[in-house]
């Protein structure tokens, strides 16, 4: 099954700046070969349901080794199975209406 996440991963207990650890969850997402894009809160992520889910956890590992005892992660998550659908495709479609194209 295909999946497009928005997944937010929170160190906790490791100080104010989480951005080493932000950048190490980026670099596991990056590996992954997966479809991705990094904003301002989060990542949206895409591809199949258990390779995205494996890189969910890898981040998890990843942050944790790196000493934060504790992570809080928020991930909002679509799927369909009424057509095929790109995170791309999402944003395009939106895009197109505010253009008056449709």
């Amino acid at each position: 099954m295909h999946v497009i996440i928005d997944l937010c991963v929170v160190p906790l207990g490791v100080g104010v700046s989480v951005s080493p650890q932000i950048a190490a969850c980026q670099r596991v997402i990056q590996a992954s070969g997966l479809e991705h894009h990094m904003h301002a809160y989060g990542t949206n992520i895409e591809g199949p349901w258990d390779e995205v889910m494996a890189v969910v956890k890898r981040c998890h590992e990843v942050v944790h080794e790196m000493g934060a005892p504790r992570i809080t992660t928020t991930i909002k998550l679509g799927t369909r199975t009424d057509r095929e659908q790109s995170m791309g495709d999402k944003v395009t479609s939106v895009e197109d209406k505010l253009a008056g194209q449709e």
